[in-house]
């Protein structure tokens, strides 16, 4: 693990940042087990009933390499299901909707 590797560069600096965001937790009432804390509580869940929904939100993730500058097509990322839906072979296969 990361923290419990002495020769880790960033291990300090990981450390330092669970344990800030374990502490901003900590104020509000979510208990934190160890005292430090990989996942931020900031999600926002909403349920996808509609077909148009479930299409929007898969269209948002396969944009995100594109946003991030690391591909120029969605179905360019390797990782991304967007391959698939493009008619390119993915690394999994997609059970279609």
């Amino acid at each position: 693990m990361t923290l419990e590797n002495p020769q880790e560069s960033r291990r300090e600096w990981l450390k330092k940042a669970f344990e800030y965001h374990a502490e901003f937790n900590k104020r509000s009432d979510v208990p934190i087990a160890i005292g430090m804390q990989f996942w931020t509580h900031e999600n926002h869940a909403i349920e996808l009933s509609r077909p148009d929904m479930i299409e929007s939100r898969m269209k948002y993730i396969h944009e995100n390499p594109v946003r991030a500058g690391i591909v120029e097509m969605e179905e360019d990322y390797l990782y991304s299901s967007a391959r698939n839906y493009s008619g390119l072979k993915g690394l999994i296969d997609v059970d279609y909707w």
